[in-house]
């Protein structure tokens, strides 16, 4: 579902004051009845990772690391059974899986080992496409003869809101597209109308996967 910048904004606006449960999800459901389930949990999600992008730099200090990983330590010792992780990340408003990662590089310091991440990149693992097509295909134009060449295909599970478009523009796809040419983003959930702006020069996005596509061989010539 392919929204307006306005549409997106609305929708938005409502999540500020709003806590990341399913309750709010379903009022937001209520408010907006004709987007479909998907996309607004989409743009849920996404509105919540802004806020901790936000707050990321006070939760990664040396002191707030240490404070963290201590009261985690002392609360496993008083009751092993308690949810120490989850009390914690909810009392200083962070997400819990992030608050686990901040706990095990904590511990694994002391172990003396590196992020399962840098070990990744110790051997030359780094970021590509989903889909590197070793044949590339042409996306045709509507109302044109000509179309776009693929050479990569990005699938994202996710709704395409400025901000992390923005992001994975300059992170990924420019990337890709220098390292292998013209490409496509498909964003499952959707995206800002708006955003579909670097067609020619080669990004192009989609909120499915195309039908029509034809391989380089064939005639892109339309009956």
């Amino acid at each position: 579902m392919i929204l307006t910048k306005a549409q997106y904004e609305e929708i938005a606006q409502c999540l500020v004051a709003v806590p990341p449960t399913r309750q709010s999800l379903r009022k937001l459901k209520q408010r907006f009845p004709s987007q479909s389930q998907s996309t607004l949990l989409s743009i849920f999600s996404q509105e919540y990772q802004k806020h901790i992008k936000r707050t990321h730099a006070k939760h990664h200090t040396v002191e707030a690391i240490e404070t963290y990983y201590q009261r985690y330590l002392s609360g496993v010792v008083k009751d092993g059974t308690a949810p120490v992780l989850l009390e914690l990340a909810n009392e200083v408003d962070y997400a819990p899986s992030l608050m686990a990662r901040i706990i095990l590089e904590r511990y694994l310091q002391e172990q003396e080992e590196s992020p399962h991440e840098d070990q990744l990149r110790a051997k030359g693992y780094d970021k590509t496409p989903d889909f590197i097509l070793e044949v590339p295909v042409v996306m045709l134009c509507p109302l044109a003869l000509e179309g776009h060449i693929i050479h990569w295909i990005e699938s994202k599970a996710s709704f395409g809101d400025e901000c992390s478009h923005q992001a994975y523009l300059h992170d990924q796809f420019w990337s890709y597209w220098n390292r292998f040419g013209p490409g496509l983003v498909i964003y499952w959930y959707g995206f800002i109308e708006e955003l579909d702006c670097n067609r020619e020069r080669g990004i192009l996005l989609k909120d499915c996967f195309p039908t029509d596509l034809v391989t380089l061989g064939q005639s892109i010539a339309q009956p």
